[in-house]
């Protein structure tokens, strides 16, 4: 027997080990079973050189609890160790034995997945005692047990061992006898190795005997050696990748459909990447790609491997290029990484792009559900943008569907305003927005749907693309102004009359919570409607910003601003000015004359006092009863226009259009409309 000390740099590596070398203890498990395999790969090439002549035997790994001695063993029938080896793989414990060997053999070696070294040491992450009993597959190999109580010091002693390969046994401290759970491991193994190249085995199957599940005598193995993504997609049907997704994400119904990535330079890369179906922003879950390297599960934190957008997709990705032990700053930082992310993005456009043009009436039958990834991308990957133009699909509202270029050439005609600008027209509800929709295709305008979760983005981002371009919803402003060709023609009012008129029409529209109105005039044709409520679409937009962008939430508590626009052409509208302008113009002529001399009066005194560099006399006894004329003038005009059922009628008909008008006012509408009836 032989004692030593583990060449190490530190005083001691185990609480480095413990602490900051691995983020989740649990990870142990996924290393020893990755060495184990490692160990049995490097056997079978080194029998495929003639290296190794003897009998290779069963070649898989297994993985066993004793709960009664409180061990843990990771066994293999793979390369074994001698003495010599084990000082210089683990005693040594920044060599790494798997680097060497594929200098070696680095052209036949592919699947060798380890770094045989500081992976071992992390079971001293769960371990009060690690033993390794190992026998080397040289000729006249002696067996040997090295055994470390996680201190610098370690034993190793010959032993008899009957077969070739290696057993590392964990005596388990007290923090962790849950890996003394067969469910605790099956559940660990299922996660890190479920795809491994050898055969893992962990417990037995079982069958039902006597109202229970019993052990058989057969073997469980958990992983599937030769998973799809391993396959040549010439080799495999539809049916093969469904079943692969549903092994995945179980309970989910078909995906879309997929990417096979296959690829061996400028990097070896291999994957399946699902086009999940997205109904709702409930849907939206990251985290569903898998990162395997060598088909050991590393991670399904892959931000930094796949493009932001592709985070939306399911599936597997497998590349030896990135490390077992890998952080996501690491992802963020690596340059090798960097080119994965936009290989696959590349690829996945190049997908989208044939499927388009193999198949446009099936491409656009999957665009109301697709479209949500590459809206995604075109907002966060500028290569992706410039690659998706070419497919990118703008439907409108009777469900036509137009690419950029496509529809642009549709619509300049007719939507170009003065300013030379497209206008490209659009809704975002069908139903609420049917009579605005219906107004601008009366004018021969063309209308977009863009009721998508991203749409708001997509919209600011096109217009900041295509020179030339704004689009404008079509509740913004009453359709005669929506794309502005010339100079718009006078409301047909005096400036007293549209005074009057704008209080008149102020005063009768119901109070809603967070919402302000400006009443505003045109003449427009006399079928319109008598007036139209829209909201400005710059505020909209910010406020439907503020609702996906918590720093913009300054937008978000500003009331909503509506305009009611009065149409004057329209004869129930031009009969209530007339009446109006009857009724009112003895009271309130005289009231707005006085306003307009004390307005005059003020006016004066301050132009005096400024050319004068005086201070100005005290004008408030002026100022407040100019405040009190105008009160008395709103009241006569309110109370007037309370009396007005039209008024309100017109106001509540624009309201209800706009799907503004409800509750009690709503009720009260439809009495009103039925009074007017009799």
């Amino acid at each position: 027997m032989s004692t030593g000390k583990i060449g190490v740099t530190t005083e001691n590596i185990f609480p480095v080990i413990k602490k900051f070398l691995y983020s989740d203890h649990e990870i142990f498990l996924r290393e020893l079973v990755s060495n184990a395999i490692d160990a049995t790969q490097k056997l079978r090439t080194l029998s495929s050189f003639g290296e190794f002549k003897g009998e290779l035997g069963e070649m898989n790994v297994k993985v066993s609890v004793d709960k009664e001695a409180g061990t843990l063993t990771v066994s293999d029938h793979g390369i074994g160790m001698d003495a010599s080896d084990i000082e210089k793989y683990i005693n040594q414990i920044a060599f790494s034995g798997a680097e060497e060997f594929l200098a070696k053999y680095k052209d036949t070696a592919n699947s060798i997945i380890g770094h045989f070294g500081l992976g071992f040491y992390s079971a001293f992450m769960v371990s009060k005692k690690v033993v390794i009993r190992s026998l080397s597959y040289k000729e006249d190999a002696k067996a040997v047990e090295w055994s470390c109580d996680g201190s610098p010091e370690y034993e190793m002693k010959e032993i008899e061992k009957e077969g070739r390969g290696t057993d590392v046994i964990l005596y388990l401290d007290d923090d962790s006898k849950e890996f003394l759970e067969q469910a605790r491991i099956d559940t660990l193994l299922k996660k890190y190795c479920r795809f491994l190249p050898v055969p893992v085995i962990s417990g037995k199957e079982q069958e039902w005997k006597d109202g229970k599940y019993v052990d058989t005598d057969k073997d469980r193995v958990i992983n599937a050696t030769e998973p799809l993504w391993t396959k040549k997609p010439s080799d495999l049907k539809d049916e093969d990748y469904l079943r692969f997704y549903h092994e995945l994400m179980p309970g989910n119904e078909d995906p879309m459909f997929w990417i096979h990535l296959n690829v061996d330079y400028p990097f070896n890369l291999t994957g399946i990447l699902y086009f999940p179906k997205i109904k709702s922003n409930i849907d939206i879950q990251k985290n569903r790609i898998q990162l395997y390297c060598n088909q050991v599960y590393v991670t399904d934190q892959v931000e930094g491997v796949v493009p932001e957008f592709m985070t939306l997709m399911q599936g597997v990705i497998d590349s030896p290029d990135i490390p077992l032990n890998v952080s996501r700053s690491y992802l963020q930082a690596d340059q090798q990484v960097k080119k994965i992310s936009s290989y696959i993005s590349k690829k996945v456009a190049e997908k989208l792009d044939k499927m388009f043009k193999d198949d446009r009436k099936a491409f656009e039958s999957k665009w109301d559900d697709i479209k949500i990834f590459i809206e995604y991308g075109m907002l966060t990957d500028e290569k992706f943008y410039e690659a998706s133009k070419k497919f990118f699909l703008l439907k409108d509202v009777e469900g036509a569907y137009f690419t950029l270029e496509e529809y642009r050439k549709l619509i300049e005609a007719e939507q170009t305003d003065k300013d030379n600008t497209v206008i490209y027209l659009y809704a975002t509800d069908k139903a609420e927005q049917y009579t605005y929709i219906k107004d601008a295709q009366d004018l021969g305008y063309s209308v977009l749907l863009m009721d998508g979760q991203l749409d708001p983005h997509l919209v600011s981002m096109l217009e900041s693309k295509i020179e030339k371009t704004r689009f404008v919803r079509v509740d913004s402003d009453i359709a005669e102004r929506l794309i502005v060709k010339s100079d718009s023609k006078e409301a047909g009012l005096s400036p007293e009359q549209t005074d009057m008129m704008s209080t008149l029409f102020r005063t009768q529209i119901p109070e809603i919570e967070k919402t302000n109105f400006i009443v505003t005039f045109a003449q427009l044709s006399a079928e319109a409607s008598p007036a139209t409520i829209t909201q400005n679409e710059f505020m909209r937009r910010m406020k439907e910003m503020a609702a996906m962008q918590p720093g913009a939430a300054f937008y978000g508590e500003m009331p909503d601003s509506y305009e009611l626009v009065v149409n004057t052409a329209q004869p129930a509208v031009k009969k209530i000015i007339e009446l109006a302008s009857d009724a009112l113009s003895a009271e309130v002529t005289p009231i707005r004359s006085e306003i307009e001399t004390l307005n005059k009066e003020i006016e004066d005194a301050r132009k005096a006092a400024s050319d004068k560099k005086e201070q100005a006399p005290d004008l408030s006894e002026k100022e407040s009863k100019v405040a009190d004329l105008r009160k008395r003038e709103e009241d006569i005009i309110r109370t007037y226009a309370a009396a007005q059922p039209n008024v309100k009628q017109i106001i509540d008909l624009a309201l209800l259009q706009s799907n503004l008008l409800k509750g009690e006012k709503l009720n009260e509408f439809i009495r009103r409309s039925v009074s007017l009836l009799s």
